[in-house]
């Protein structure tokens, strides 16, 4: 172990207990103490479910990149286990940058970005049993020089990796020296000699941003999937923000000539707070995903918390009919307790139902009719605080509101998309855990996460009809 990784490991172990349990999410990996961004290294190896993070324990804010690490047997009670790696080698001295992993040979192989101290990127690999991990000799395995004149060299990370047949497959994020993202695969038989196979995709419309960041590459209900997260964005209406976007392109792909026809971008999620997500593919053959929760251009958090950073939920990703559907992982369901359920309520101006409040809940509030403009659904609320979901009937659109959760800095806390086609009922379902609300839309065909500051006795919940709606109300709290 280098002396940097001890360091690391002694000074989480130091300093995690210093902040109290009540102040962390209930089911949301966090870091125990300081920083964290992308997860990295999403994977399943000896019957666990392991998330690495980006990492700098020795302050909440963004630093030289370490990887956390916790494991998990059903992705709701999570473990934390001591820091995985640390910048301490001349090819990562800037840096230990996201990245991914795979099982091979049974061990645990971790594939990272190294950022050298004259900020050259290059994909680097350890070798390790789950707990403890060892740097390939051999690093970096994937330089900058490998790739085409016109590819940069400084902008040339997030490997993902995965294994088709008797080859290693890698996707990384690139951009061009016109500055449009893209995303360059790989090729390998053994993890430690690669070749250059193609430009995989790239920003060929020129709206889709300077760099593709964290790209993920899979095939889910016969449809392959090319997920990444455009920088430097401007906004397009209803479905991409300005600024750093996660978006998902649908295609069909030839395996033999890696050609990916890829159809136009959507986004991932709506909500202000969503990042770098990765996938991985259970033994059971569910395609799960994970992403930061969290945008780089805001900060939500008390002067005086001594940690930054959460992951969503895991969600379990389908394809139906042309939707990319997301939902929270089922296992979420062993720890539902205290149900409160309420049927064809008439909710006329505003209105509270007994039972019907927490921070800590799985809530889904079904609409399913009536002769209204606007339905509004405040949660952690009181007299001082509210975060607001806004439902707007005529223009089919959702809109979430932080404005009055807590936040004292000039950060975005408004946004605004539409719905897909009109339904009947409308669905809505909302993870709420304490510091976060993700809302799930029409069992999961739109997704929308946001972090909230607001303190937990805040936990009433607030129904306003602009008209009259029929409602149903299915409540849990989420207890370990």
């Amino acid at each position: 172990m280098s002396l940097e990784l001890q360091k690391a490991q002694e000074y989480e172990a130091k300093n995690k207990n210093e902040i109290p349990e009540e102040e962390k999410p209930l089911f949301h990996v966090a870091p125990p103490i300081g920083w964290m961004n992308d997860p990295n290294g999403f994977s399943f190896y000896q019957g666990k479910v392991h998330l690495f993070y980006q990492y700098h324990p020795y302050s909440r804010e963004w630093g030289p990149m370490h990887w956390g690490h916790s494991v998990s047997e059903d992705m709701i009670h999570w473990e934390q286990i001591p820091v995985a790696l640390a910048p301490d080698m001349e090819y990562d001295k800037a840096g230990c940058f996201s990245g991914s992993a795979v099982e091979a040979d049974g061990k645990h192989v971790l594939i990272y970005t190294g950022v050298t101290e004259d900020n050259r990127q290059n994909q680097c690999i350890a070798f390790g049993d789950g707990l403890n991990y060892e740097k390939g000799r051999k690093n970096p395995v994937i330089t900058g020089d490998m790739l085409p004149e016109e590819c940069s060299r400084i902008d040339f990370r997030d490997p993902k990796v995965w294994k088709n047949g008797d080859t290693y497959y890698l996707v990384a994020g690139n951009k061009n020296v016109q500055k449009k993202g893209q995303v360059v695969l790989f090729s390998s038989k053994n993890l430690e000699d690669w070749k250059f196979e193609t430009i995989l995709a790239e920003n060929t419309t020129g709206t889709m941003g300077t760099m593709w960041e964290c790209p993920d590459f899979f095939q889910l209900d016969g449809v392959h999937f090319l997920v990444c997260s455009p920088q430097n964005m401007k906004a397009q209406k209803y479905e991409f923000h300005s600024g750093n976007n996660s978006v998902f392109f649908a295609g069909e792909y030839n395996e033999e000539t890696h050609e990916f026809h890829k159809e136009e971008a959507k986004s991932l999620d709506y909500g202000l707070d969503y990042y770098a997500p990765q996938t991985t593919e259970l033994p059971d053959g569910r395609r799960i995903l994970i992403a930061w929760m969290k945008s780089w251009d805001s900060c939500m958090i008390p002067d005086e918390q001594k940690w930054q950073g959460m992951t969503t939920i895991p969600r379990e990703l389908r394809y139906i009919n042309g939707h990319l559907y997301q939902n929270p992982v089922k296992e979420l369901e062993k720890y539902r307790a205290n149900s409160c359920c309420y049927a064809n309520q008439l909710i006329e101006g505003e209105q509270q139902f007994e039972g019907i409040k927490g921070r800590t809940l799985d809530l889904t509030v079904e609409i399913c009719g009536g002769d209204f403009k606007q339905f509004q659904i405040d949660l952690a609320h009181n007299d001082e605080y509210t975060t607001s979901f806004v439902y707007d009937s005529e223009k089919q659109t959702m809109e979430v509101d932080r404005t009055y959760c807590g936040v004292i800095r000039d950060v975005v806390c408004r946004r605004t998309w539409k719905l897909l086609e009109k339904q009947e009922n409308l669905k809505l379902r909302f993870i709420i855990d304490k510091q976060s609300i993700e809302l799930f839309i029409n069992d999961g065909e739109q997704v929308a996460s946001t972090v909230i500051c607001t303190p937990i006795d805040a936990d009433e919940i607030l129904f306003n009809c602009q008209g009259s709606a029929r409602v149903n109300v299915e409540k849990y709290d989420i207890v370990k």
